[in-house]
C-alpha cells in the first residue's frame, strides 16, 4: 500500500502544478515573479546553484553534482563559473556550444545526465517553472508574442529581455485562431521531460547514409500535404525534431565529433543567433543549452581538419579529468558496487582503498618538486599531511601539468576486475588482496595496454600493496592497542610530564624516592621518532602540544591522547612497536593457549564492532598480519 500511496501523492503533486491561462494571464504573473521568463542556461545555473554552494580553502564545490561527481570539483567549479554562470549572465559564451572533453569513463555523460534529471526535477518547483504557448511543439516562450515594435516598453516595465520570435506554427494558429489578438492565446506550464520529449533533446550519432537530418530539425508530414496543398504550410510539418523538443532547455550531442559534418554545420547558427533552418520556413528561433562530450584523441582529430575552424570557434571546451584523490576514487567504486547485485558480498576495510590507490598512481605525473615522490604526492592530493609540504606547495603541484588526470587506468577498468573478483563462487568476503590480485590478473587481458605501461603498473600494484600493508598493521595495532588502552594512556600521560619539564626548563620528581630527575629524553624520541619528528623539530613539537593542552584548557575540555592526530599516532605506533613481540606471537601461533585465545577473540571482537570488519576478513588480517611480522 506504501508504493500505491507515494503514486497517488506524486500524481496529486504533478496535478497541483499543473497551470493554465491566457497569455494575459502569464504577463500578470511575470509582474509578480520575472523568474520563468529566464534564458535555458540561466535556467541551468540557477538548478545547480539551489542545492547549495560550499567553500572550500577559496574553492567553490557545487553540491549539485556530490551524488554522482567524485574527486572533480576543481573542473567542476571551472565548468560552472566559466561557462554556465557567465551564460545565465547572457555573456557572450552562451553562444558556444559547451564541449566535454576529457577521457574513457571520466564522467562526461554522467554530468550531462545529472544536468539532464536535474532540470527535469528543477522544473517542477516554483523557482524552475516554465511556462510555454499551450499546444506549441517547440512549447515556446509565450513572451514571443510580443510584436518586436513594443518590446522594448515591456521589457523596462517587466524587467525581463525578451529574445526570440514565433516558430512558424505558433504565427499560424494566431493568425488562424485567435485573429491576432495575442491576449487570448492559451498558455500552460510544462514540466521538463526528457521521456516527454519536452525541453531535452538528445542526438546520438549513427551510420551517416541512414541518418537524416530531419532527426534534428523535423520534417514534412507527406500525408498532410494534400490536405493544405504546400510543404511551406507550418500544419503539413512535423516539428519534432531534437533541436525543436530540446527548446527551452538542454540538447545533448553524445560523442559529438562523431557525428557527420552535415549535422555540426546546423549548429552553426543556432549557437550564434539562436536559431536554425527547418524546411521551407524562415529561420526558427530556439532557446537551448547545447552540451556535447567527446574523447581527447577525437578532439585532437577535430581541431587538426582546417574545414572545421568555424565550428570550432563556437566552442567553449571543458576539460574533465579522472579524479585524482583516493578517497573519492573509493566513492566512485562503492556506488558502483551498490547498483549492482553483489550486496550480499562483504567487501573488507581498506579493498576498495588499495584499488583506489593503484588507480590513482597511474594518473599522477611525476612532479619536479624535490624530495616529492608519486606516493607522497597521492597523500598531499588526498588532503593528507605531508611532512615538509604545505598548501603552497599542493597548488604548484597541481598546476604543474595542464594534462595531469587526462591518462591513467580508468575506473570502469577496475570496476570490471572487482566485479571478477566479487562473481567467484561461495565467496562471503573479499579483501585487498584479492581485488589487488583481480587487478593484476586483468592486465594481461587489457588489448590496449603497453608492455611499458604494463611493467609500471605492476609496480603501482607492489606500491598499492605496501601501502594495504601498512594500513592492515595499523589496523591491527589499533585493535591491540585499544586492547590495551590503560599503557597507552599511561605512555601518554608519562610523555606530557616530560615534555612540559623540558620545555619550562624543569625537573621530574620521582615517585618513589622523590628525587629530582631530568626529563626522559630517550622516551621522548622514541616515541616523536614513531611520525618522523626530527631531532631539529622535537623543540617546535613539544611547544605545539602544551599550546593545545592551554587551548583546551581555557574551553574546559580535557586533552587525551586521542586529542591530537599526529600524538595518537606516535603513541600507538610506540606501543605497537613495544607490543610487537606479543602481537607476533599472538597472531602467528597456530596453537594459542588461553590467554592467547582471549586476546585474539578480543582484536576480532574490536576489528568487527568498530572497523567494519565481518568474521571471515578479521580473521585474514590477523593471519595476513601475523605472516607479516614473521618476514
Amino acid at each position: 500500500m506504501d508504493i500505491f500511496k507515494r503514486v497517488a501523492a506524486y500524481r496529486a503533486e504533478s496535478d497541483r502544478l499543473e497551470w493554465s491561462g491566457t497569455f494575459k494571464d502569464y504577463i500578470e504573473l511575470l509582474k509578480v515573479d520575472p523568474t520563468p521568463a529566464m534564458t535555458a542556461h540561466a535556467r541551468v545555473y540557477e538548478m545547480i546553484k539551489s542545492h547549495g554552494i560550499e567553500e572550500i580553502h577559496g574553492h567553490k564545490r557545487y553540491k549539485f553534482f556530490d551524488e554522482e561527481i567524485f574527486g572533480l570539483d576543481r573542473a567542476i567549479e571551472k565548468l560552472v563559473e566559466e561557462y554556465f554562470h557567465s551564460a545565465a549572465r547572457r555573456l557572450d559564451v552562451r553562444k558556444r556550444i559547451l564541449l566535454l572533453m576529457g577521457p574513457v569513463s571520466g564522467g562526461k555523460s554522467t554530468i550531462v545526465t545529472i544536468l539532464k534529471r536535474g532540470l527535469e526535477k528543477f522544473s517542477r518547483t516554483d523557482k524552475g517553472a516554465v511556462y510555454a504557448i499551450d499546444g506549441c511543439p517547440m512549447h515556446e516562450e509565450p513572451l514571443h508574442l510580443i510584436p518586436l515594435e513594443i518590446r522594448p516598453e515591456v521589457e523596462t516595465e517587466l524587467g525581463i529581455r525578451i529574445e526570440g520570435n514565433l516558430c512558424p506554427a505558433c504565427q499560424l494558429r494566431l493568425k488562424t485562431e485567435y485573429g491576432g489578438d495575442i491576449e487570448k492565446v492559451p498558455v500552460r506550464r510544462v514540466l521538463i521531460s526528457e521521456e516527454g520529449r519536452v525541453g531535452i533533446g538528445t542526438f546520438s550519432p549513427s551510420d551517416p547514409k541512414s541518418q537524416d537530418i530531419a532527426d534534428l530539425t523535423g520534417s514534412i508530414d507527406f500525408s498532410t500535404i494534400t490536405e493544405y496543398g504546400s510543404e511551406s504550410d507550418p500544419r503539413a510539418y512535423r516539428f519534432d525534431g531534437e533541436l525543436n523538443k530540446a527548446n527551452r532547455g538542454l540538447m545533448e550531442f553524445q560523442e559529438m565529433l562523431k557525428c557527420d559534418e552535415k549535422f555540426l554545420w546546423n549548429l552553426l547558427s543556432l549557437t550564434q543567433e539562436g536559431n536554425f533552418k527547418a524546411g521551407r520556413f524562415a529561420l526558427i528561433s530556439a532557446d537551448e543549452l547545447i552540451v556535447a562530450h567527446t574523447n581527447e584523441a577525437e578532439y585532437k582529430a577535430f581541431i587538426a581538419n582546417k574545414k572545421n575552424e568555424a565550428l570550432q570557434s563556437r566552442m567553449i571546451v571543458m576539460p574533465i579529468p579522472y579524479n585524482l584523490k583516493v578517497s573519492e576514487e573509493e566513492k566512485i567504486y562503492s556506488k558502483l558496487i551498490h547498483q549492482s547485485d553483489m550486496n550480499h558480498i562483504h567487501i573488507a576495510p581498506h579493498a576498495l582503498r588499495s584499488a583506489a590507490i593503484f588507480s590513482i598512481l597511474t594518473r599522477l605525473k611525476e612532479t619536479k618538486k624535490q624530495g616529492m615522490d608519486l606516493v607522497k604526492k597521492m597523500r598531499l592530493y588526498d588532503g593528507q599531511e605531508v611532512e615538509g609540504y604545505k598548501e603552497a606547495d599542493l597548488k604548484e603541484m597541481q598546476s604543474e601539468y595542464s594534462e595531469e588526470g587526462m591518462s591513467g587506468v580508468d575506473p570502469r577498468y577496475v570496476i570490471n576486475r572487482i566485479s571478477s573478483a566479487l562473481i567467484k563462487q561461495d565467496l562471503q568476503c573479499i579483501n585487498a588482496l584479492d581485488v589487488l590480485r583481480a587487478i593484476k590478473d586483468g592486465l594481461d587481458q587489457h588489448a590496449s595496454i603497453s608492455k611499458e605501461d604494463r611493467e609500471r603498473y605492476l609496480n603501482f600494484i607492489a606500491v598499492a600493496r605496501k601501502e594495504y600493508d601498512d594500513l592492515a598493521k595499523k589496523e591491527i595495532q589499533k585493535a591491540f592497542v585499544y586492547s590495551f588502552e590503560e599503557s597507552a594512556r599511561t605512555l601518554f600521560e608519562n610523555y606530557l610530564d616530560n615534555i612540559e619539564a623540558f620545555c619550562n626548563w624543569t625537573k621530574l620528581r620521582d615517585p618513589l624516592t622523590d628525587e629530582e630527575m631530568d626529563p626522559d629524553e630517550r622516551l621522548m624520541r622514541s616515541i616523536e621518532e614513531q611520525i618522523g619528528v626530527s631531532e631539529n623539530a622535537k623543540k617546535a613539537f613539544r611547544e605545539e602540544i602544551l599550546i593545545r593542552i592551554s587551548a583546551y584548557s581555557r574551553k574546559g575540555h580535557k586533552f587525551e591522547y586521542r586529542s591530537h592526530e599526529r600524538l595518537k599516532e606516535a603513541i600507538e605506533k610506540k606501543l605497537f612497536v613495544d607490543l610487537k613481540d606479543i602481537v607476533k606471537i599472538t597472531t602467528s601461533t597456530k596453537t594459542p593457549d588461553e590467554n592467547q585465545l582471549k586476546r585474539i577473540n578480543e582484536v576480532s571482537k574490536r576489528l568487527i564492532d568498530d572497523h567494519g570488519y565481518c568474521p571471515v576478513c578479521a580473521n585474514e588480517l590477523l593471519r595476513y598480519v601475523g605472516s607479516l611480522l614473521n618476514r
